[in-house]
């Protein structure tokens, strides 16, 4: 046998001695009682005083109390705890014979049977004047040793009364103290580990210490006894008798809580025997992304249980070079969403070298790449997904040649930038029309919400556009303040994976910090993070769900009946706020580099886009106001025109570049005019009602200046300013005009 190869018997031995070592006393039990109040495993009492039943609804009730509240009709909780009817069965007394000074239980017509005996035999005559003179009988005075039970045995050699006697006999007569405790503990936090094999028992002893030491999810003992029974069904001898794919379509049909522990439990084993990082993981076929070190998630999270299948590549030679590949962009610090499309372009590659039957490497050619080009471009998936296919392996072909992996690889091996699809120019903007932010942003739509985690977050979305994967993944203490004491939220840049800052106002701080307050009151020692996930969450170490977030939005969305102008209900993703944002910003003459550094873009390419979005708006209200030249005559600009891009790019390059105090240069930018700068006698002097004040002003100025130069005689200067009198008068009576009638009252 190669001494490489571990043998069973040795992995298996070795495996129980890791066990011994890493199983604490406190677990190594047979019937393992969880600590009151524990996080991850330890199950809360029923709500019902006086209960000591394991809770197992959300309401806080056991099981017997919950169908009782259900019975009474579903009344609120406070009224069915005030008066929540008798001890449950199990821990009630049982019934006691009714002739005084007996404690025997009931047989029949609430007698013992030794007192419906002699009953019977005085001719069966009124029970209670016969009960009146009835004698005690029998000498055991020694009550029942089951639990809640104060009943007398029948003889000394019983040590339960009839009923429970009857019972124990039933379960097979095992020992009296024993089944007195097991029946004790019916409904208590508990776990029995009894009746399995050793090392099976260590091994879930095991998976419940590492799931009370990680914490990250809560298990209740009720699901942990279920995966037991299916453990002793599956009639093995230790969890990894069964691979995980078996485990799951094994619990298939049962619960879910249940099937996870039982896929953990054997994880948490498996990692003990073999261990975690490269070493052990490299080999494997199927990689598990949780148990390489140093893969997080873009927002500094572990791994989570995501898997890179090689074994769907069919070719050895290329499923070795390829897990080399990977490990090498892995360790250099490339993303899981990367890597999982790398794995899938393996394998789309592997699929064509299967059906071309290609299988070495030396037969990879120019010839060959532009036939799996051709062959890309008929399977399903968007642009992104062709590209992905071609540019990953495109990569792998470049890797192998330039660190020499394998020299077989022929020269023309080639593919090249322009073999990619060409990105497609977006021409739609992703933003959300006004009229649907105003219902978003309405306060009492905004009230609608029923979790004040997910309404904070949609205010954070809308307010500071960050990215829903940031603002769900806020750290507890994100609030920052400058010198002067201004508040800013910072956050984590998930794409970037870099930390930034936005500026916030004090209404949004004061509503981060009622948040905080209710983190506290839920996890009094605190979280990480500003909105935790509110289940399965035993210290408040996850985040809210990415998935969470979106269901709950589409069900406020339809609550609140946002729709669009044709009154059809809309669909919003996080992100389409994040353009709404920006392009508010732009709107709003905010300078794109600040737009760039409050969206924490790596460079202006992306924050150019909503630049340019903006231009098209500022044209639109350019073209919808009232401009005139010096005649008075509306200037209008045709967007369908042979030349309406240019005349646009014209007038808004005069516009930013030579504004004047009382109108706009319809000329690009020159060095010098030919008018002399007499732009009231210019023929592309252009002017509109926002300059309405400064006309009036210059109208009043050249009147007074034609008073002057008509009193000093100065006849040319007089004619000079009436042309210009005249034109003002015009462009003013023009704007008035077209103001009146834009005026509602106007007759």
């Amino acid at each position: 046998m190669n001494a490489l190869v571990d043998p069973a018997g040795s992995r298996s031995g070795l495996l129980l001695e890791k066990l011994m070592a890493a199983v604490r006393p406190e677990f190594r039990m047979p019937i393992f009682v969880p600590a009151p109040g524990d996080p991850a495993l330890g199950g809360a009492e029923c709500a019902v005083g006086g209960c000591d039943r394991m809770a197992s609804t959300q309401r806080g009730l056991c099981n017997a109390h919950a169908i009782r509240w259900r019975k009474r009709g579903r009344p609120e909780l406070v009224e069915f705890l005030a008066d929540p009817g008798p001890v449950v069965r199990g821990r009630n007394q049982l019934p006691q014979c009714t002739v005084p000074g007996c404690g025997y239980g009931v047989a029949g017509k609430g007698l013992c049977s030794r007192h419906h005996d002699r009953w019977a035999r005085a001719g069966r005559p009124d029970i209670g004047s016969w009960i009146v003179g009835a004698a005690s009988v029998g000498t055991s005075r020694t009550e029942c040793r089951m639990p809640f039970c104060a009943l007398w045995i029948e003889n000394a050699t019983k040590v339960f009364c009839k009923n429970h006697d009857h019972r124990w006999r039933t379960a097979g007569c095992p020992d009296p103290d024993e089944y007195a405790a097991d029946c004790r503990r019916i409904g208590t936090a508990h776990i029995d580990l009894r009746g399995i094999s050793p090392q099976l028992a260590l091994e879930l002893q095991y998976a419940l210490q590492c799931r009370h030491d990680d914490r990250s999810r809560t298990t209740p003992p009720q699901a942990v006894r279920d995966a037991i029974r299916q453990v002793q069904q599956a009639g093995v001898d230790s969890l990894l008798d069964y691979t995980e794919q078996q485990w799951r379509q094994a619990a298939r049909s049962r619960l879910r809580q249940p099937g996870l522990f039982i896929i953990d439990a054997r994880d948490a084993v498996e990692t003990l025997r073999d261990g975690t990082g490269w070493e052990a993981e490299y080999p494997r076929d199927v990689w598990r992304l949780h148990k390489l070190p140093g893969i997080t998630t873009g927002h500094g999270q572990a791994c989570p249980r995501r898997r890179l299948r090689f074994d769907r590549i069919t070719q050895p030679w290329l499923r070795q070079l390829g897990k080399r590949w990977l490990r090498l962009r892995l360790a250099s610090g490339l993303g899981v969403a990367s890597a999982c499309s790398n794995v899938d372009a393996l394998i789309r590659f592997s699929e064509f070298l299967t059906l071309a039957g290609v299988d070495r490497l030396a037969e990879i050619d120019r010839p060959m790449l532009e036939r799996y080009l051709a062959w890309v471009n008929t399977l399903p998936g968007g642009r992104g997904a062709k590209k992905s296919r071609i540019s990953g392996i495109a990569l792998l072909l470049q890797t192998i040649r330039h660190h020499g992996w394998d020299d077989t690889l022929p020269a023309t091996a080639v593919l090249l930038p322009g073999d990619c699809p060409s990105p497609t120019r977006e021409v739609v903007t992703r933003k959300v029309a006004e009229h649907v932010m105003a219902q978003v942003e309405s306060a009492a739509n905004l009230d609608r919400w029923e979790d004040p985690a997910c309404r904070l977050i949609t205010v954070i979305l809308v307010r500071c556009g960050l990215r829903i994967s940031s603002a769900r993944t806020l750290a507890f203490d994100c609030l920052l303040h400058d010198a002067q004491g201004a508040p800013y939220l910072r956050h984590i840049n998930t794409k970037m994976r870099r930390e930034a800052a936005v500026p916030i106002d004090e209404e949004l701080e004061t509503e981060i910090r009622s948040q905080q307050r209710r983190v506290l009151q839920r996890w009094p020692d605190g979280s990480p993070h500003l909105f935790p996930r509110p289940h399965a969450n035993p210290v408040g170490a996850a985040p809210l769900g990415d998935s969470t977030y979106r269901r709950r939005l589409g069900r406020w969305l339809r609550s609140c009946q946002v729709h669009d102008q044709h009154g059809r209900l809309v669909h919003l993703t996080p992100h389409q706020w994040r353009h709404t944002f920006a392009c508010r910003l732009i709107n709003r003459d905010v300078p794109q580099e600040v737009v760039r550094v409050l969206l924490d873009h790596e460079s202006s390419r992306m924050t150019a886009h909503y630049a340019k979005i903006t231009d098209q708006t500022v044209r639109r209200r350019w073209e919808a106001a009232t401009k005139v030249n010096i005649n008075g005559e509306r200037v209008t600009l045709d967007p369908n025109g042979p030349l309406g891009q240019a005349q646009w790019a014209k007038t808004r390059y005069g516009i930013a570049t030579q504004t004047l105090p009382n109108g706009y240069c319809g000329l690009p930018l020159q060095r010098s005019c030919p008018h002399a700068n007499a732009c009231l006698t210019c023929p592309v002097f252009l002017t509109g009602p926002e300059f309405l004040p400064e006309l009036r002003q210059q109208r009043t100025r050249t009147l007074t200046l034609i008073d002057v130069s008509r009193g000093n005689g100065q006849s040319r200067m007089v004619e000079m300013n009436q042309r210009i009198l005249a034109n003002l008068d015009r462009m003013i009576g023009e704007i008035e005009t077209d103001q009146h009638k834009d005026t509602p009252d106007a007759s």
